[in-house]
């Protein structure tokens, strides 16, 4: 533990889209781990300072980062900020992302680039730019958010599902290239969680039905694994995606409908 607290002081953890939902909860669990965390939003400056608010209010770090992850000279002011405030980004989470539910046909190139250049793109521009901090100091934790809908795909999440798959892909490559120094790269794949990233005709009796678990998943268990991911006793764990579904992909084979087309929706909050 010992190297593990001088790293927390040596360096900082960064969570994208962390304004709510799962990106609030893995930015909650890190501080109360130790690090000092930087909150990530692009447009919900209110929520990213809440969750500041609380994660000082528990007695740790934190500092909202406006910032739109698609656009890397954001990024690079992302970074800056961060590192100036409390030293390089040694934990790194990918979690902002946009959704366009709209079968294939009707998907606009806008609404496919967009969905592309901040759930790919995006990770791609800051995973970039934490590398070389991290290898420096042979240290690094690097946590993506994919969804199970890289692998099981439903209708109208063209865009979506092929940014998340891109995802996976960019992590197992990525792996392999820099396990070797210390630094690991995984990603978690959740399911269903209760967030408002989820439309409301997902909570119905008969949605709960086609999970096995018979309920969403919380935030706070998606953050319990980062911030397993995150520590020291995982140094072995790299390559992998982790899934939580609560059993939905054991057994969906090619059935299990349970999207329906919804506007965009976004945690690049």
């Amino acid at each position: 533990m010992g190297a593990e607290n001088a790293r927390r002081d040596q360096g900082s953890a960064l969570v994208t889209g962390a304004s709510r939902g799962i990106g609030a909860a893995i930015a909650r669990a890190l501080a109360t781990d130790g690090w000092s965390v930087g909150v990530n939003y692009r447009a919900d400056a209110e929520g990213a300072r809440s969750v500041v608010e609380e994660i000082a209010a528990g007695g740790g770090q934190a500092l909202e980062i406006e910032a739109d992850v698609a656009d890397e000279s954001s990024v690079e002011r992302m970074f800056d900020t961060i590192e100036d405030r409390f030293g390089p980004v040694l934990v790194l989470v990918n979690n902002a992302g946009v959704r366009n539910d709209r079968l294939a046909q009707g998907l606009s190139k806008q609404d496919w680039a967009r969905t592309i250049d901040v759930n790919l793109h995006g990770a791609f521009h800051t995973i970039q730019r934490a590398i070389r901090p991290m290898v420096q100091m042979r240290f690094g934790r690097i946590i993506n958010l994919s969804s199970i809908s890289a692998n099981r795909p439903q209708p109208a999440q063209a865009a979506y599902a092929a940014s998340k798959a891109g995802v996976e892909a960019l992590t197992r490559t990525v792996a392999q290239e820099v396990t070797r120094r210390g630094v690991t790269v995984n990603a978690i794949a959740p399911g269903l969680v209760d967030t408002d990233f989820i439309p409301e005709s997902l909570r119905s009796e008969d949605a709960m039905r086609v999970l096995p678990a018979r309920r969403l998943g919380r935030p706070d268990e998606v953050a319990a694994v980062a911030s397993f991911l995150a520590s020291e006793e995982a140094g072995y764990v790299s390559g992998t995606v982790i899934t939580m579904d609560g059993a939905f992909s054991a057994g969906l084979g090619t059935g299990g409908q349970y999207w329906r087309p919804k506007a965009e929706t976004s945690t690049d909050a």
